[in-house]
């Protein structure tokens, strides 16, 4: 590479897995000036803010985690959220990447200077920072949406987020309401209703779930992945076979194996049957779209939940909120004291890009998905935005692990900065040409998904922006991804060497 005079080679914005990945990554290829940006006051991204009661994995321990940085000691199959903050706080010590992180600094924007051909990113504590590289890592589920009924701001109760926990808060003789039927509220509910005096659950949308082949690992088999690494790389092998199945079968071929998709939904079914009494409810909890249109999850204590006295299912939409009550279009009003938002996040409208990122010639990369199409060459690099990655971009999630993106990844800048190096070039930008036709593969892939082949009506699946486009998955298999992550066409992208120049620093922080 060129000499540098800016502030960093590399900006990576969010401490996450992915960031810790993409940190990991660069150091390898001898790229030791990082700055990575953290918003909140610790590392580990979902694992850090979330901390609800329930909270834990919903993939399997050993294929959700980095296949070349194995944890033997997973205390479950599907380990507890805690532990998967501590396995990031592990990464984050062993890769020495620590002492590269500042936290409590939430990035506002970031701007391409074509001369100097640096980024300029802009933090909310009135300070820039300038480098050769900007990488975003803010994750898929980092911009929380909290609904905006008419009478929110006059309930008198308690209000709680689940991104914004209250830990020991306890529901013991509360009359306790939770919004959302998400995968988070699938794991809290049951908390929840272990105390509380009463439990009304809003449902807009039900969600499928499946039986949860969840045990504690015993600690000879703990001792045993330890001791011989290829036992845990055999369950990791197996685990994964396993989403593959289901996820390119019964999801992305939906077209080609509408039996396998149909088997899956039976098997949620037959779940819900055998755990809850009342059909009316049950009828209330069966979906009304193909399975795979909403990210599945697995529970084995959600649907018993509903047979408990003390929970209620309301299905009638929230026409408003009272300082006491929440009132339904049927005329219900259902008494509340404790408010639970399990409402999700906000993809499409504030988390593709999470901050404003001006390219060159102007481009808005928000305004230019939004008016536009949501791209990105293979989920990663975006045409008129040099020396930026984005990890979490349209196109670019693969399989059911997170883990299967960011190791495609982190192969994909192995393979670029390799050819930078070659060419003694600094700058790179993914041409036009590429990106379209990356677009075009991807969306002539997903014809055959469930997204457009099946039936997703009533849905209201987080996979579909706001144009109606499913753009947030890769149409490939996690053997596929990882292989052409690592061998896509070197001459799509266009290589520049950077300019010698004056050195390029911040200014210093205003008042």
């Amino acid at each position: 590479m060129g000499a540098t005079t800016l502030d960093h080679e590399v900006v990576i914005v969010g401490a996450g897995f992915g960031g810790l990945g993409a940190g990991i990554e660069f150091t390898r290829q001898g790229m030791t000036d990082l700055a990575i940006l953290e918003r909140e006051d610790d590392l580990g991204g979902t694992w850090h803010v979330n901390h609800y009661p329930g909270l834990a994995v919903d993939i399997a321990s050993v294929t959700y985690s980095y296949s070349f940085e194995p944890n033997p000691h997973w205390s479950r199959l599907f380990a507890p959220g805690a532990e998967l903050k501590k396995y990031a706080e592990h990464v984050a010590d062993k890769y020495d990447l620590r002492r590269h992180i500042e936290f409590g600094v939430a990035v506002q924007r970031a701007e391409w200077d074509d001369d100097g051909q640096y980024w300029t990113v802009h933090t909310d504590d009135g300070r820039s920072r300038t480098a050769r590289y900007l990488v975003t890592a803010t994750g898929f589920l980092s911009q929380p949406h909290t609904p905006d009924f008419p009478g929110m701001d006059t309930f008198a109760g308690k209000i709680i987020h689940t991104t914004d926990w209250e830990d020991g808060y306890d529901f013991a003789g509360k009359r306790a309401a939770v919004i959302g039927t998400g995968a988070t509220a699938v794991q809290l509910i049951p908390e929840i209703a272990r105390t509380a005096k009463a439990l009304t659950v809003f449902q807009r949308t039900p969600i499928w779930v499946v039986p949860k082949i969840d045990f504690a690992i015993p600690a000879p088999v703990q001792t045993l992945f330890q001791k011989v690494p290829l036992t845990q790389k055999a369950a990791r092998l197996v685990n994964t076979a396993a989403l593959e199945a289901l996820m390119v079968f019964g999801v992305l071929h939906f077209k080609q194996a509408k039996p396998g998709n149909k088997l899956a939904a039976l098997l949620s079914k037959a779940h819900l049957r055998a755990q809850v009494r009342d059909a009316a409810t049950r009828r209330k909890l069966t979906p009304s779209y193909d399975f795979g249109c909403k990210r599945p999850t697995f529970s084995n204590t959600y649907f018993r939940v509903f047979n408990q006295p003390n929970v209620t299912l309301q299905t009638s939409p929230i026409e408003r909120v009272e300082a006491d009550a929440i009132v339904c279009a049927d005329g219900t009003s259902v008494p509340v004291d404790t408010l639970v938002l399990a409402t999700g996040f906000n993809l499409w409208d504030t988390n593709f890009p999470a901050f404003q990122i001006v390219g060159r010639q102007g481009r808005d990369l928000g305004r230019w998905w939004r008016e536009g199409r949501f791209q990105a060459y293979e989920g990663i690099a975006v045409p008129k935005m040099p020396n930026f990655l984005s990890l979490n971009s349209p196109y670019s999630y693969s399989g059911l692990s997170y883990f299967t993106t960011i190791e495609g990844q982190m192969k994909h800048i192995a393979r670029l900065f390799g050819e930078l190096r070659r060419r003694g070039a600094d700058t790179f930008e993914v041409t036009e040409e590429a990106n379209t036709a990356y677009l075009d593969r991807s969306t002539k892939a997903l014809d055959s998904s469930v997204f457009y082949a099946g039936d997703c009506t009533g849905s209201r699946s987080y996979y579909f922006n706001q144009h109606g486009e499913a753009t947030l998955l890769r149409p490939s298999s996690t053997l596929s991804t990882l292989r052409e992550m690592g061998s896509f066409p070197l001459e799509d992208y266009t290589y520049r060497a950077a300019p010698v120049s004056e050195p390029v620093t911040a200014p210093a922080p205003t008042a």
